[in-house]
């Protein structure tokens, strides 16, 4: 049995407040929200995991031009899938958005809603995630704790300890359990977000229009930014890699696609080298009519488990040889719709001309 901490209010006045406040500030006019059908608020539920709503719109408009159903994204190629998604980071969610669309329009011909279970059979979709799409889309009971939930909570109830060790995580989901009403699932569900992410955010919070304020415990103790305790900090490694920027004469960029798992798995990459060395000799085996200008200025990109430094090198070459079909010429003045790792579209943008085309591509 988990020990949940004792109630800060009875669930219907919790309920009623916070209703009360979403009524008059929360988002009604979010593109997922009309219609609000199960596969929108999946697909908008899977973008906003790590990601703020403010750069989740335009991404998710453009993903429904060109996948507008379940049918359309499962019949689509992932390449397709992850060229939309490029920008958006963490694209294991693009590979199992896919993954699960495929498996859900095969077995089911659409998303199964009839239980939390169903959904989460489906790669990608844990509890929270499962929770969300149903109370937002049938109206049926079901608890959400994102994020802005368990900060919400944790603050309300002061309670200490990272969210993400799982004694904490279970006395937070017998809370949401505990507050989620019977009735306006699909309202309480957006509230709850809302309310963690425009208010109880996690600097500067506002206490003072708080409709909780008499009974945050977090607020008692005049320190609510405290919690939730952040998760105990690891120094990150730093790792470095030298990507070769391959022009041929005709202005085109050699790409080549990484494994379907691990680091940008299934995107398309610069080639990636341990050393300068290393990549010296690439050129001198497969390049013919090499010509090679300076290493460019090295940058870092972040992880969440490392740091990876990069140095760009910039060459020019007549022709390729002795390389089997490991990746392709990349027009930039008519760029192909593949998903392109984050530091990769950053190198490709600062060449000239070059224009990352993000339009959504025919039905």
């Amino acid at each position: 049995m988990v020990d949940m901490p004792a109630p800060r209010l009875a669930a219907d006045a919790f309920q009623q407040r916070l209703l009360t406040w979403f009524d008059r500030h929360g988002r009604h006019d979010l593109p997922w929200q009309s219609p609000r059908t199960a596969y929108r608020v999946w697909v908008s539920e899977i973008m906003l995991q790590q990601t703020q709503v403010a750069t989740v719109i335009d991404y998710f408009e453009r993903f429904m031009a060109r996948f507008p159903t379940l049918e359309s994204l499962a019949r689509a190629p992932v390449d397709e899938v992850l060229h939309l998604w490029t920008g958006l980071g963490y694209y294991a969610r693009a590979r199992n958005l896919h993954k699960a669309a495929i498996e859900a329009f095969d077995a089911h011909g659409e998303l199964p809603t009839d239980s939390v279970e169903s959904l989460m059979a489906l790669p990608g979709i844990g509890r929270s995630t499962a929770g969300a799409i149903i109370a937002q889309s049938t109206g049926q009971r079901a608890a959400i704790l994102d994020g802005n939930v368990k900060r919400t909570l944790t603050r309300l109830h002061a309670i200490p300890g990272w969210p993400g060790k799982p004694s904490v995580e279970r006395r937070l989901w017998a809370l949401a359990e505990y507050y989620t009403p019977a009735h306006r699932l699909a309202d309480y569900t957006q509230a709850m977000m809302d309310f963690g992410a425009t208010l109880c955010r996690r600097s500067r919070p506002d206490c003072d229009i708080c409709p909780f304020e008499d009974v945050c415990a977090g607020y008692a103790e005049g320190e609510p930014q405290r919690y939730p305790e952040s998760k105990p900090k690891k120094a990150l490694p730093t790792r470095t890699t030298f990507m070769l920027m391959l022009r041929d004469r005709e202005g085109r960029i050699w790409l080549e696609q990484r494994p379907p798992t691990g680091l940008w798995g299934g995107l398309w990459s610069l080639p990636q080298f341990d050393s300068a060395q290393a990549l010296d000799d690439w050129l001198g085996l497969h390049a013919a009519g090499c010509t090679q200008e300076p290493p460019g200025a090295t940058f870092t990109h972040v992880f969440s488990h490392f740091r990876l430094e990069i140095t760009p090198w910039t060459a020019t070459c007549d022709r390729l040889v002795g390389i089997r079909e490991t990746g392709v010429w990349y027009d930039s003045s008519a760029p192909q719709a593949l998903g392109l790792a984050a530091p990769v579209k950053r190198l490709l943008t600062q060449l000239e001309p070059f224009t990352l085309d993000l339009a959504p591509g025919p039905v």
